[in-house]
This record gives structure tokens, sequence and C-alpha cells, in this order.
């Protein structure tokens, strides 16, 4: 795959180096470098993807795989006894700042709500 100015493609494809927690063919996660809850890993797509609302028909499979793998590196974080938070951010107003798609796993202490 040629090189992208994506940073989550160049994560993906190893071309900068992250903390990853899971890799598979689908689906990286890794952990943020800005966390904002003593466990913040992202899991993403592999293949780029916008954001949520770029999800079509054809991605059902894929949603499904991000969702098993947020919960996978939750229970393995060791979260999943008092809760966590799994947040999809989507465009701007959504407050996405990486325009790739990516699932915030948070956890490890209570979590406000609203959450702004």
């Amino acid at each position: 795959m040629p090189a992208s100015p994506c940073i989550f493609c160049k994560i993906a494809h190893g071309e900068i180096p992250a903390r990853t927690v899971y890799r598979d063919d689908e689906v990286v996660a890794f952990h943020d470098v800005s966390p904002q809850a003593p466990v913040h890993i992202l899991v993403i797509p592999v293949r780029h993807i916008v954001g949520m609302s770029a999800l079509g028909p054809d991605d059902t499979g894929l949603a499904g795989r991000l969702v098993q793998v947020a919960n996978e590196v939750a229970r393995e974080a060791g979260i999943v006894a008092n809760g966590f938070r799994l947040v999809v951010n989507d465009g701007a107003d959504g407050g996405q700042s990486v325009p790739h798609l990516h699932f915030h796993v948070l956890g490890g202490r209570q979590l406000g709500w609203p959450p702004g």
C-alpha cells in the first residue's frame, strides 16, 4: 500500500511506532499518546475509513469486529469489572481530530457525564 499522510494509516501499516496491544489483518489497537483516562486505547480499522458516517452496508462485519476488539482490549486492560466507555467521534462537530475511524476505549477511573 502506498504511503498515506494519515497518521493512523501509518501506525496501522507499521510506518510509525505505537504501543500496540492488538493487531490482525483488519484491526489495530494501541495506546493513545495523549490519554484522557488511566486506560485510553484506540481501536482502528487497518483500511482507511474517514469516520463512522463513512461506513457503508458492506462494512457491517468490520464495524462488529471493531466493537469486539474494543471489548477484548478492555478485558485485557482490566477495566471491564468496573466499567469502561467506548467513544466514537465523527466529524468536526463530533470532536473527531484525526480523519480515520477510531474507537476510544476509556477506563480506569470514574468518567463524568455529560462528556462535554
